[in-house]
């Protein structure tokens, strides 16, 4: 049976830490779209200091950046297992990748409407 301090000796925590870093640099170097969503991050992020957004608005931004990452992330990590079981074209694979690929958009879609509802009225009073 495996434990617990069995696990912890197979991946210590650095090598865990590791293991999460290679695979940001996995999606960076190799996902297009995840780089677009870190370029979106960073826009917002610098018309949010631009605009000197408030604390609770700072919240709303960092959590709504971070989800659409994860499910990049994530949506990218079930593409490849999906290629790796399924080489072949097949209708439930081609659901599953679809599916994941709707999760980010609607996430996608969201961050617009929230970043509107943040910057455009701080932007108007600017014009």
């Amino acid at each position: 049976m495996l434990t617990l301090t069995m696990l912890e000796a197979k991946h210590p925590l650095a090598k865990s830490f590791k293991f999460a870093f290679d695979g940001i640099k996995v999606a960076v170097e190799r996902g297009r779209n995840f780089r677009i969503q870190i370029c979106f991050a960073i826009l917002a992020i610098t018309l949010g200091f631009w605009l000197k957004i408030a604390q609770d608005e700072w919240i709303d931004i960092f959590l709504i950046i971070n989800l659409v990452l994860i499910l990049e992330l994530i949506n990218t990590s079930l593409e490849s297992i999906v290629d790796l079981v399924s080489p072949e074209i097949h209708e439930k694979a081609k659901i599953a990748k679809d599916v994941a690929a709707a999760a980010v958009l609607i996430s996608s879609f969201t961050s617009i409407a929230i970043g509107a509802v943040i910057f455009i009225p701080k932007i108007l009073i600017l014009l």
